[in-house]
């Protein structure tokens, strides 16, 4: 007799679902990130993906914000290593570059990367190599320590800022806004309106971390 499409089968039919690791959820969270979007990577969702209950889950990461965490310290894999090419400014700026191209690719990731926490295998392997180009420039060791957190944290916003939530209309209204300012009472704006919004986003992100870089050189830390 044959059997009809809707008769459940048995458990033991049924084949054995992989086991539950913490790098299997961190991996379905970065397929489901890159399909759907970081409002997607939720507990529930990941739940449903793996084919489990959310409280499995738990085992392996604590709450949402872990799992968001994890995310980004996967990704950071794709960063790379520093270039062998250039001197240790270009390096450090070309690293840089590869975190801030990363984050655009993931805008909502960007936004949560801000505030997120990683400390991931990856995230380590970020901060030795922009610190080991700090030490081969020179810079010491309190100022480079400083200046890590100040040149991510800068990456990071640029490519917050720069996400797909700002829409060209935005951007319109801001120019014209800038352009149309009288220059009797911000006679500075006016002066400056179209520079202050000039450049390719690239050509900026290269000049503030230049800029950075060089003021990380010469300002000591202080108490």
């Amino acid at each position: 007799m044959t059997e009809r499409p809707d008769t459940p089968r048995s458990r033991r039919e049924r084949p054995a679902k992989p086991a539950l690791t913490r790098e299997g959820i961190v991996a379905a969270a970065v397929a489901i990130l890159r399909a759907e979007g970081l409002q997607k990577v939720t507990m529930r969702r990941l739940a449903q993906e793996l084919d489990t209950g959310p409280a499995s889950l738990y085992v392996y990461v604590r709450n949402t914000a872990e799992l968001h965490a994890a995310v980004l310290d996967e990704l950071l894999g794709t960063v790379g290593p520093a270039p062998a090419e250039g001197s240790w400014r270009e390096r450090l700026e070309r690293v840089l570059t590869a975190y801030t191209a990363m984050l655009f690719e993931h805008p909502s990731l960007a936004r949560s990367a801000l505030t997120a926490r990683p400390s991931g295998p990856h995230y380590l392997n970020l901060i030795e190599t922009l610190l080991a180009l700090l030490d081969e420039g020179g810079v010491p060791p309190a100022q480079a320590a400083w200046g890590v957190d100040l040149l991510l944290q800068h990456a990071t916003a640029t490519a917050a800022e720069h996400s797909a939530e700002a829409s060209e209309e935005d951007w319109d209204a801001l120019r014209s806004t800038l352009r149309s300012v009288s220059d009797r009472t911000h006679p500075r704006i006016a002066a400056l309106g179209d520079a202050l919004l000039s450049g390719a986003p690239e050509a900026r992100l290269s000049w503030a971390l230049r800029a950075l870089i060089a003021g990380i050189e010469r300002t000591a830390v202080t108490d």
